[in-house]
């Protein structure tokens, strides 16, 4: 049985934390894990990725009057909001898998082998009958439409019930068809996959399932180049990551990163559920992959999701540590509380899905149970990762009290 803790039920402070039974300190990186996420792919992703245009490296933020708030010795966070203009880290899978299926394709019906380099050129015109497509509530979606676009494919792209407007037209903007389905993420994934099969197109899916791993795999080998960059740009390793979930994808990228370049001596690794969508605080009840069901009603619409990628979990079943299920409204004060910092930090632009990793700290931090069993204290080293800006520009706005733009500008 998970050992876990609930606090502070029906309030702002509610949260859940449940530790992974499973993860074993010192347990080593296997092939089947391998398999997944390699040296050898990050590799090359990162040699194709840094080669598109516009391609810079996001700022790594020192927040040392927020660490001092909380009661660590530093905290950083990896700020994604200006990543190829797309607004998130979804940039770096979504539009990496287009192109790597791209050129899988492209090899299979030319019959020789189609360079990378003629794919991002634009270089072969067969791409235009080829369609991609997706289920999305958002970023993912942006992301696929924006390398299909960038490489010359059509691009259909599915949203659920509850995807803003404002993100709908985020994505239209990059010449996507957009369908708008029934139900919630899950159903939309789903809904992807069937019009895909009947019309011969190509999912380029973030989360993975039984008979669908290899595009996955690409996403989330791209978005190892974003851990990477923020380990790299550190003078020590963290002791702790907190990250946020969705389906897994980039939390599990972070963490191989992690384990591959630490490996004994890696940090700990914890996740932040939406309270409303928490199928990693479900699953490291059960112990094995559990979906939750319902309308996952969260203002983190970029981590509403109710099924756990299954190329996630052969990651994050050995090597994620524990798991904290926070509300609505911890996520929101992390926002304002980036918008306006004290002590000299630097304010940031951070959307309702970048900052679930944020709001985890400061909910265990102010409790002493929760900083036990998670070994934290004065002297621990926090990275997080903020996943988006404001990518929804009209709800950021409402939520903090004041646009992007005023915040961008804070001296």
């Amino acid at each position: 049985m998970a050992e876990e803790l609930t606090r502070n039920e029906g309030t702002d402070a509610a949260f859940t934390l449940c530790l992974n039974a499973q993860a074993v300190p010192g347990t080593q990186w296997t092939e089947g894990q391998d398999a997944i996420l390699s040296d050898a792919g990050f590799a090359a992703a990162a040699e194709t990725i840094r080669g598109w245009p516009g391609h810079a490296e996001t700022p790594l933020a020192a927040l040392p009057a927020l660490a001092a708030e909380t009661g660590v010795a530093s905290l950083h966070y990896k700020d994604e909001g200006s990543r190829f203009g797309l607004g998130s880290f979804k940039a770096l899978g979504g539009a990496y898998a287009v192109a790597r299926l791209l050129q899988k394709e492209l090899s299979t019906r030319l019959g020789r082998a189609v360079d990378m380099s003629e794919i991002t050129s634009r270089a072969i015109p067969e791409a235009a009958g080829i369609t991609v497509c997706c289920a999305t509530d958002g970023n993912h979606g942006r992301s696929v439409a924006w390398g299909a676009q960038s490489f010359g494919c059509a691009c259909v792209i599915f949203i659920h019930a509850t995807v803003s407007e404002g993100r709908k037209a985020a994505i239209e903007a990059y010449g996507a068809e957009v369908r708008r389905t029934p139900g919630n993420y899950d159903d939309s994934v789903r809904a992807a996959q069937e019009v895909a099969t009947a019309q011969g197109w190509f999912v380029v899916s973030d989360t993975s399932y039984p008979g669908y791993m290899d595009v996955p795999r690409d996403v989330m080998q791209g978005y190892e180049l974003m851990a990477a960059e923020a380990l790299d740009a550190l003078d020590q390793p963290p002791t702790h990551i907190f990250l946020q979930t969705g389906v897994g994808g980039m939390a599990a990228a972070v963490t191989a990163q992690a384990v591959r370049r630490y490996g004994a001596n890696r940090p700990r690794i914890i996740l932040c559920d939406p309270d409303q969508a928490a199928c990693f605080l479900a699953s490291y009840r059960t112990g094995t992959r559990t979906a939750v069901h319902g309308d996952l009603g969260t203002l983190m619409a970029g981590l509403a999701c109710g099924e756990v990628s299954a190329l996630a979990w052969e990651i994050l079943q050995d090597h994620g540590d524990a798991v904290i299920a926070l509300s609505d409204a911890a996520a929101v004060a992390a926002m304002r509380r980036l918008a306006f910092p004290t002590g000299g930090d630097p304010a940031l632009v951070a959307g309702e899905s970048a900052v679930a990793g944020v709001a985890g700290l400061r909910l265990a931090m102010a409790d002493p149970e929760a900083r036990a069993l998670l070994g934290l204290d004065e002297a621990s080293r926090i990275l997080t990762f903020g996943t988006e800006g404001d990518t929804d520009p009209g709800l950021y706005e409402e939520l903090v009290g004041a646009p992007a733009s005023q915040i961008r500008s804070t001296p």
